[in-house]
């Protein structure tokens, strides 16, 4: 919904529109993202985390007007998460891409970073329980936590 919104969030003109994914259907799995170097404040001292998180949407395709509004969000440094494979090369096909997204990409942010928009959900995986399999280190917690916790330092 928020990607319909860019004309009036400020910092979001290179924001794509989420449309159909690729493969026409409803995806539900769990994939594999890592967080890049962006103003978000979700994803504060994130950056290079690679984890898995839940995907259940039918509308996750990042479509951008042309090529030089896809270039234009690439070069903004606003681009947040992108979907990887199991060696953190960034996953163009499906079911590693399972949108099909370009380049992976599968979260982006305003230039000032107040204002995140993804279509993977973190809000399902913040705990281990949730997750089909986690390292024993993990305790109760999933690494996901720690965005929900960036959100509440922001905000004070």
């Amino acid at each position: 919904m928020l990607s319909n919104l860019k004309e009036i969030i400020p910092g979001s003109e290179h924001w794509p529109h989420f449309v159909r994914n690729r493969s026409e259907r409803f995806e539900a799995r769990f994939s594999l993202v890592e967080v890049q170097q962006s103003p978000s404040v979700f994803f504060d001292g994130m950056a290079g985390s690679r984890m898995p998180i839940a995907v259940s949407h039918g509308e996750g395709l990042a479509e951008f007007a042309n090529a030089q509004a896809l270039a234009g969000a690439e070069t903004s440094g606003t681009i947040a998460l992108r979907y990887v494979d199991g060696h953190g090369q960034i996953a163009t096909q499906y079911p590693q891409n399972p949108n099909g997204s370009p380049n992976g990409l599968t979260g982006i942010c305003t230039t000032d970073g107040r204002v995140t928009i993804m279509m993977p959900h973190p809000e399902r995986v913040f705990r281990t329980v949730a997750n089909s399999w986690h390292p024993d280190g993990w305790g109760e917690d999933s690494p996901w936590m720690r965005m929900f916790r960036n959100a509440r330092i922001k905000i004070g």
